[in-house]
């Protein structure tokens, strides 16, 4: 019995202390999961390490004349490593030594906290070794410059611990002129005009950098292990900024004066279809006007202006004369065919001939032409239009160009009321654009341009790919038809709808009226919208440049004919270019010659030399013993001086060719990464820094 009671008693022993094992693991698990869980699993992410992308620099947009209408500004977001090595070094001396001189030069930047304030939190992230402490976001350049100069920063990321990354916003520095044309790249919504169209080109590749995850999700890079990003293409577009701002303005007063709902005003070069300006103006909820479509690729029935196309089919045919006489009756309407027409404003005589029908833009008279030379075949007319490719888009390279409407139609009294419809600018949709293009064929002598509004792309300053005019017909018609037209349109200004409008120009220009009840959506015709447009081109004797102005306006507006809305702010439009662009080249500039001495280069001394010697050229060489040389220019006489170089600090690579530049930086023991081709332009170290352990600087070379 004896020895069974002991070994029972130690059964029992051993499952007691087994309970109370389990009693004391379960405890601890519970006390590790739920109390100490966050500390843990911050541990657990530091040993993780894996690769993020890099984003590219997003390419500029340009315009001709050399202007950033899209460009990303860089903003940058400052941490700092309190676990960083070099400030624990010494219980943390480096820390010690500048915290006071940090908090006060922090307060002073940014005009937030108190020097007390930053000194406190600054020393409670140290003591708790924050790994990822947040300093301050969406720092400007400017203030970044500022804040790498401030005591510890200014040691370099190993000793200070700081951390800075680099983002961007995109921005057009010129506002609302061609924003919607321009685009503008956004985050979370999708990219429109030419950020949409050549996105893949403005983006860039992304790179990747490999990071080592802290507590709370955060991390930090891993130095060494980075494939750098390849930054976007630029776009040079036709835009030119004084033109847009040119046409915008013009818009933007007779919108606000009408109080219309939306309008554009479109430039393009004649002879080669290039677009110098592209205004949209649409009128928001608060009565203000803001660039928010782009109308100017928006098909609506064009009215008026449409009779250009009629005009042209029944000459080119063969169907009609210029001079013949068309009877237009004086009431005001009559009846063509299968169809009453109506003419806006009853006609100076019953009488007219073709071009006087044209000039007071008479819907009898062009209805009458059009049913004279197409009623036995509709099918010819609009055979005409397509020739005139007013059935397809104008290839802009924009999204969201609406493709022309044309109505379908069978061989009965249908399609003859369609026609005629057709002939004075209804039953047919199609953009401004397209009208325009269509008119500035008549101002090319007949040839059609395709219009487009890219130039050049280029990569690190270089030409990738160059964007010629490009030739849609060589004529649309014969050249005796072009002549008609265009007299025709000449009239339009002379003794016509545009005689009052322009009856001071100092120069002849040529185009043609529009009014045409508004339908669409919710709008009916009895609404009492209406669009008003003018298109034409100017100097009307030798073209150089089209434009289309379309503006429609708010229901039953007293003011709502072409010659009253649109023909004004062509009228500006015109006189304004005329006067800058025009006038201008009738003046022949003075051609300097350019010197090359103005150029600056720098590199080894007796290369530098060398080059002077073999160019002939006489310099005065104050360089001394230097190794490294700088010829600038003193005088309109080449000069050569020392460029400082070695003691530990930052040498200026400026104005040096790439190998001459990585050999100094590399000699000082810097990692360098290179952007661009040519000679060095920037560094983003200044000259004379104290180089520091594993520093990278970058250079840009164009």
């Amino acid at each position: 019995m004896e020895v069974k009671s002991d070994i029972l008693w130690r059964v029992y022993l051993s499952f007691i202390g087994i309970g109370v094992l389990s009693l004391l693991v379960l405890g601890r698990a519970f006390y590790i999961q739920q109390v100490q869980g966050d500390y843990w699993r911050g541990m657990s992410d530091s040993l993780h390490q894996k690769f993020v992308t890099l984003d590219a620099e997003r390419g500029t947009i340009y315009s001709e004349d050399g202007e950033m209408l899209s460009t990303s500004i860089p903003y940058f977001d400052i941490y700092m490593d309190f676990g960083a090595e070099g400030l624990r070094d010494k219980s943390g001396k480096r820390f010690r030594d500048n915290i006071d001189s940090l908090a006060w030069h922090l307060s002073a930047l940014f005009d937030d906290k108190s020097v007390g304030t930053y000194k406190r939190e600054l020393q409670l992230a140290y003591n708790q070794k924050n790994r990822y402490y947040l300093i301050k976001k969406g720092l400007s350049f400017d203030q970044y410059k500022t804040f790498r100069e401030f005591p510890l920063v200014r040691m370099g990321r190993n000793r200070s611990g700081v951390i800075a990354e680099v983002k961007t916003r995109r921005l057009n520095p010129f506002g609302l002129l061609a924003k919607r044309t321009i685009g503008l790249a956004r985050e979370n919504a999708q990219n429109v005009g030419l950020e949409r169209t050549y996105d893949t080109l403005l983006k860039g590749s992304t790179g990747h950098r490999l990071v080592r995850f802290l507590a709370g999700g955060a991390f930090v890079p891993v130095n060494g292990y980075e494939i750098e990003p390849e930054n976007g293409k630029d776009i040079i577009t036709t835009l030119d900024v004084t033109v847009q701002d040119i046409a915008e303005n013009a818009l933007m007063k007779m919108m606000v004066e009408s109080e219309g709902q939306h309008g554009t005003c479109v430039v393009m070069e004649t002879a080669t279809g290039k677009i110098k300006a592209i205004a949209n103006l649409g009128r928001t909820k608060d009565g203000t006007y803001d660039e928010n479509l782009n109308y100017a690729l928006q098909t609506t029935e064009p009215g008026s202006t449409i009779k250009l196309a009629t005009l042209l089919a029944v000459l080119e045919g063969g169907h009609t004369k210029i001079n013949e006489a068309v009877e237009v009756g004086t009431s005001g309407n009559a009846y063509v065919a299968v169809r009453n027409v109506t003419d806006a404003e009853r006609s100076p005589k019953a009488v007219l001939t073709v071009r006087e029908a044209f000039a007071h833009s008479s819907n009898v008279g062009m209805a009458k032409l059009a049913y004279k030379a197409f009623a036995t075949n509709p099918d010819e007319f609009k055979d005409y239009l397509k020739k005139f490719h007013l059935d397809r888009k104008t290839g802009i390279g924009l999204v969201g160009e609406e493709a022309p409407l044309l109505p379908r139609w069978k061989r009965n009294k249908e399609g003859l009321h369609a026609m005629l419809t057709m002939s004075f600018g209804y039953a047919i949709e199609v953009s401004p654009l397209q009208t325009l293009m269509l008119y500035n064929a008549i101002a090319n002598e007949g040839k059609m341009m395709r219009p487009y509004l890219v130039n050049t792309i280029k990569s690190d300053g270089v030409a990738v790919k160059h964007f010629e005019p490009e030739v849609l017909d060589d004529a649309i018609c014969k050249p005796e038809t072009v002549a008609a037209a265009r007299a025709s349109m000449e009239a339009v200004i002379t003794e016509g709808t545009g005689k009052n409008v322009f009856a001071d120009m100092p120069f002849p220009v040529a185009g043609k009226t529009g009014t045409a009840h508004f339908a669409g959506g919710n709008i009916k015709y009895y609404d009492g919208v209406y669009q008003a447009s003018f298109v034409g081109y100017f100097p009307a004797d030798k073209p150089e440049y089209s434009c289309i102005v379309v503006i429609k306006t708010k229901p039953h507006a007293a003011i709502h004919y072409g010659g009253q809305l649109a023909a004004p702010v062509f009228k500006e439009v015109a006189t304004k270019m005329y006067a800058s662009f025009v006038q201008k080249k009738k003046v022949t500039p003075l051609e300097v010659v350019p010197d090359s001495a103005q150029y600056a280069y720098a590199g080894y001394a007796p290369e530098v030399s060398q080059v002077l010697k073999q160019t002939g050229l006489r310099y005065t060489d104050s360089a001394g013993p230097a190794e490294w040389t700088r010829a600038v220019t003193v005088n309109n006489k080449p000069v050569i001086k020392p460029v400082p170089a070695g003691k530990k600090k930052v040498p200026d690579t400026r104005n040096m060719a790439l190998r001459d530049a990585l050999y100094l930086l590399e000699n000082e023991g810097l990692k360098v990464a290179v952007k661009g081709r040519g000679k060095v332009v920037a560094q983003n170290i200044a000259p004379g820094t104290p180089v520091t352990k594993n520093q990278t600087i970058t250079i840009v070379l164009n």
